[in-house]
């Protein structure tokens, strides 16, 4: 299947992989027939691949409906998009929506990922963030011209939906491994573990991720590579992370990073690429 280059991220994540694309590209397998991504996020590397056959999750339920309905209904999608407004009042009062859970249940699918986009696009820095009751809780960024509806990318990604093999599932990342079948690719880009104490960002869904997680991941790796099954993961480079994956092979990789609230504080950091084979 031939790659349409506007299939593209359409949400802005925290520890978005689209920087590192041409770092990953010699890293990868040189073939991949069915591709996993159990911490799909944002999805750069799987919109850049494009594999027939695709296996994406995410714990998010909200990421989740987003896809499925750029998939089933985009073009419904791009006209409710066509309503949002980019003015402060607007955002916080599409912000509070889910305050109220009775009006948020009668949302319709298309409207409740509209509101994703919308806040996804409105926010400040793009910075995708719940709090401990799974509520969008990101400030307004006060941008003038932001792009809400991008509607050539949102249509190219929803024609690649439709013409290859994509499962989609919002589950433990666990659940999607143990099904993982031999032959196939698994790319992994877990919550990353925090620099330092003052610098976690786990607010991509409601419980955070801890060093528990982390170990909990790894041995999944393990098991993974028992079951001869190639992986390819992501995270920061901490000597946490370094311990834990040191039985692989690791490669430090450079990427710039911009969610924190002062400028001056983003820039390049260290990142691992981990993999189980050569």
């Amino acid at each position: 299947m031939k790659k349409n280059k506007l299939v593209a991220p359409v949400l802005k994540w925290v520890g978005g992989k689209r920087q590192l694309l041409e770092t990953f590209q010699p890293l990868l397998p040189s073939k991949i027939k069915t591709y996993y991504e159990p911490f799909v996020g944002g999805g750069a590397l799987l919109f850049h691949l494009q594999p027939n056959t695709a296996y994406i999750n995410d714990i998010n339920p909200e990421l989740i409906r987003v896809y499925t309905v750029i998939k089933e209904n985009v073009e419904s999608l791009i006209t409710e998009l066509e309503k949002f407004e980019n003015t402060a009042e607007y955002f916080y009062s599409v912000r509070d929506w889910d305050r109220d859970k009775t009006y948020y249940d009668a949302l319709t699918d298309v409207q409740k990922a509209a509101r994703i986009l919308y806040l996804n696009k409105t926010c400040f820095n793009g910075l995708y963030r719940v709090n401990n009751a799974g509520e969008f809780n990101s400030p307004f960024g006060n941008y003038r011209n932001p792009n809400i509806v991008n509607a050539p990318v949102l249509r190219a990604v929803s024609a690649y939906f439709n013409s290859a093999d994509i499962h989609m599932t919002s589950t433990d990342y666990a659940e999607v491994l143990k099904s993982v079948p031999k032959g196939s690719f698994v790319y992994l880009d877990p919550p990353y573990d925090p620099v330092s104490d003052t610098a976690s960002f786990t607010g991509y869904s409601k419980g955070g991720f801890s060093r528990a997680d982390q170990t909990r991941l790894r041995k999944c790796c393990d098991d993974l590579t028992t079951r001869g099954i190639k992986f390819m993961l992501s995270n920061s480079a901490t000597d946490f992370i370094l311990e834990q994956y040191a039985a692989y092979n690791v490669t430090i990789v450079q990427a710039k990073r911009a969610v924190n609230s002062v400028a001056s504080k983003r820039g390049d950091v260290d990142e691992v690429v981990v993999r189980n084979y050569e």
